[in-house]
């Protein structure tokens, strides 16, 4: 058995894994360091051989992710089990990096759209914007953008949002055992990537927000179409509330677990519905606007407890907001030119 122990701390992973609880200091245990999980075949049947005491309490480690389909090649977490209850969590993050940074360094400012709406696929076209924004500001040109460029840029962000919280909504759902959400939010996330194809000519990773406006003008009936999909969503929201929002099952699932305070989520530099969920109202589309977000009528949706469920409701009804918002750039959506012409 001591060689066991001696195997299990002995990785060259070491930075990356988790000691035994009871090894670590309090500091250690708030920074999770250890040493990896690296046992031989041999090892592992000498375990089997050992009695099992029931009256002991007996965790067990192990890894989910990276090749998980839940985490799907971009994430690995060392979890820390006693039975099917989760004592410890260490995520891994770096499995998705892939250079954006140094493959921006070769291409030009119009190019560099094609390259930062990868680096999130759900939400490429708000990763498109604040690149454009940032180009636009080192240029000097960022009041010369066609008023019709910012509407449609707003148009399309808050769509975006939709779409990246019906998808989180879906996969949620389906995690926490409401398989059927998975099929009605990839539904609903459907009609909007249907109308981004209309719009840019693809389904994501646009480029279409470009330095100096959009790459093309809205197409002939997008107001027909906007609205449809408003009146299409707008129901099937209500219905989401009914199948998990007061499910006894889904709210045990959520409410209570993976609390993260106002404090900590400051402390680590959390943003979104992490951030607002923990209680703290912070939005830069309120708090440091951009674009004409100024102008418009909207509410800042928060948490009360910072927890997984208080996160789950917030994206439900951001889902709301941005309907809201929406509604209301189709009604002040100028006419004129969609990029600058000079520049």
């Amino acid at each position: 058995m001591t060689a066991i122990v001696d195997t299990i701390r002995g990785g060259s992973d070491a930075p990356q894994g988790l000691k035994a609880r009871s090894e670590l200091t309090a500091r250690e245990l708030m920074r999770e360091v250890g040493s990896v999980l690296r046992m031989s075949e041999a090892d592992v049947a000498k375990l089997g051989e050992i009695p099992v005491d029931p009256s002991e309490d007996q965790t067990m480690i192990i890894n989910m992710g990276p090749q998980h389909p839940s985490t799907h090649g971009v994430l690995r977490l060392m979890l820390e089990l006693q039975g099917e209850t989760v004592l410890r969590c260490k995520p891994i993050i770096g499995y998705l990096h892939t250079g954006m940074e140094k493959t921006g360094e070769t291409l030009t400012y119009m190019q560099g759209g094609t390259n930062v709406t990868r680096i999130d696929y759900v939400s490429p076209l708000n990763n498109e914007l604040v690149f454009s924004l940032a180009v636009e500001k080192l240029l000097g040109i960022e009041d010369d953008i066609p008023e019709r460029a910012v509407w449609m840029r707003m148009l399309l962000s808050e769509l975006n949002r939709m779409s990246s919280h019906l998808l989180f909504l879906a996969t949620n759902g389906m995690d926490l055992g409401a398989v059927s959400m998975m099929i009605y939010g990839w539904r609903e996330r459907e009609e909007v990537l249907r109308f981004f194809q209309k719009v840019t000519g693809l389904r994501m990773n646009h480029n279409f927000i470009r330095p100096g406006g959009v790459a093309a003008d809205l197409p002939a009936g997008w107001r027909d179409d906007i609205l449809r999909l408003l009146d299409l969503i707008a129901p099937r929201l209500d219905e989401y509330d009914t199948l998990m929002t007061g499910q006894p099952i889904w709210r045990e699932r959520l409410q209570g677990v993976g609390v993260v305070t106002a404090q900590e989520a400051i402390a680590l530099g959390a943003t979104g519905p992490i951030l607002r969920g923990a209680g703290v109202p912070w939005d830069l589309r309120r708090d440091q606007p951009y674009l004409r977000y100024s102008e418009l009528d909207f509410d800042v949706i928060v948490g009360s407890y910072g927890d997984a469920f208080d996160r789950y409701a917030i994206r439900l009804n951001e889902v709301r907001e941005s309907m809201k918002l929406v509604g209301q750039i189709l009604d002040r959506m100028p006419g004129g030119i969609y990029r600058i012409q000079d520049k």
